[in-house]
């Protein structure tokens, strides 16, 4: 599904052809499918107003308007037939029953980062909550929408929440102004409390290996720290230094190539896409020679949100590795091996890394660093995809399919879909 202004366009994913073209009230700023994929949210903010569809009954839709009370945030429950709103202010959630037009409240949800988590199997969903200058965390049972457990949590000023993938552990942090992550247990349980130091900024990312067994925490330090499963105490921490010089890390460096076609031989003028084509650089990645010094960026101290620290990191669907990217360096995507615990592959890109995301079926990485080339690393090697087609492509995110066969890669103003072929096994 993509939107153009107020229009809601729904395309087949293997050939593109438009199945249906809705119409909503204003320009839509945000879409989401039910877990279901049988109806589509469409939030215009503006006006407080969320619109949905049906995709089997295309004259069915449903209006919800928050009135003077105003909508900031809107997302659907795992079940898919319950509507999420946040209201402007942060001042209640509004649940919306699509089967019985019923409405529930939950008051004094927090205004932060990320507040709102459901575990992995949809059965419950937490809530992060600020009453009386205090934090607390509200866990409700998604099938009838019952509190089940309201606790302050050890937090200053709390600032996101997820659950572990198995629905056990729920992890809790404060902002960056204080290092502190704290777990508790379903029934509300401190299990554990972490703070790696004290007093410079803290926290910026947090990622849950999908076995539940690994904790990820990116710091505005330059580290990555992992916490285990069993002790909740950290086993490794992983650094980024601007030189990397083990032998028995690999360094790929992307180079650009002009092409070498000499336009006379050609026996005719060449259309303008096979031109694009012909005559623009090509790219290509090169294993440098260790020691190899990256590129670093010495962050502007004295301003808000300083670009320095790890604020990307993601896990493999297998659990065997994790992807990283320090701000500092911006152009590099690190690439570590889980089950040795050391860094296994460097990749150093021309420009920044804008996203990264791995395949949800095998080891395999996507990358795009706002220019028109999509890049791919295995442990097979690496490879560098230039999107054809006319024009400026500037791929500035990406987001693979669930079944690892294709991708949406996302400019400013247009979408294109990659296909990857699949391997004989």
């Amino acid at each position: 599904a993509s939107c153009v202004q107020h229009r809601l366009v729904v395309r087949d994913v293997g050939s593109l052809q438009i199945r249906q073209l809705y119409t909503c009230l204003d320009q839509i700023q945000y879409i989401e499918w039910s877990s279901d994929s049988l109806f589509i949210l469409c939030a215009m903010y503006k006006r407080g107003i969320v619109q949905v569809w049906s995709l089997e009954q295309p004259d069915w839709h449903c209006k919800i308007d928050e009135g003077s009370a105003g909508l900031v945030a809107s997302c659907w429950s795992p079940d898919g037939r319950h509507i999420l709103n946040t209201t402007e202010f942060h001042l209640r959630i509004t649940v919306w029953s699509l089967c019985t037009k019923s409405v529930s409240y939950i008051k004094y949800p927090k205004a932060c980062q990320q507040g709102v988590a459901f575990t992995k199997d949809g059965r419950y969903m937490a809530v992060a909550e600020r009453r009386d200058c205090k934090d607390f965390i509200s866990i409700f049972v998604c099938s009838n929408w019952q509190l089940l457990r309201h606790f302050d949590t050890e937090t200053q000023d709390l600032f996101g929440i997820e659950w572990a993938p198995n629905g056990c552990v729920l992890a809790v942090w404060d902002s960056c102004l204080e290092y502190k992550l704290v777990l508790y247990s379903l029934d509300g349980r401190l299990l554990s409390s972490y703070r790696a130091y004290e007093w410079p900024l803290g926290i910026k990312a947090v990622a849950w290996s999908p076995s539940s067994q690994f904790l990820a925490i990116g710091s505005f330090d330059e580290k990555v720290r992992i916490l285990n499963h069993v002790t909740w105490k950290k086993i490794t921490e992983f650094e980024h230094p601007a030189t990397i010089a083990s032998k028995k890390t690999i360094v790929y460096k992307e180079v650009e190539k002009s092409p070498s076609v000499e336009t006379e031989r050609l026996s005719f003028p060449p259309t303008r896409a096979l031109a694009s084509s012909l005559f623009s650089t090509q790219s290509k990645y090169e294993i440098s020679q260790v020691p190899v010094a990256l590129q670093y960026i010495k962050p502007v101290a004295d301003r808000a949100n300083p670009k320095m620290g790890v604020g990307m990191l993601a896990f493999s669907a297998d659990n065997c590795f994790l992807a990283t990217k320090n701000d500092n360096i911006p152009n590099t995507v690190w690439v570590w091996d889980i089950r040795k615990l050391k860094l296994l592959v460097v990749l150093e890109q021309l420009c920044t890394i804008q996203c990264f995301q791995w395949d949800p079926r095998q080891p395999r990485l996507a990358l795009c660093t706002g220019n028109s080339r999509v890049y791919l690393w295995s442990p097979a090697g690496c490879v560098a995809v230039q999107v054809p087609g006319e024009g400026d492509f500037q791929i500035v995110s990406l987001s693979w399919h669930s079944s690892g066969d294709s991708m949406v890669l996302l400019s400013k103003d247009n979408f294109c879909v990659c296909y990857l072929e699949r391997e004989e096994v």
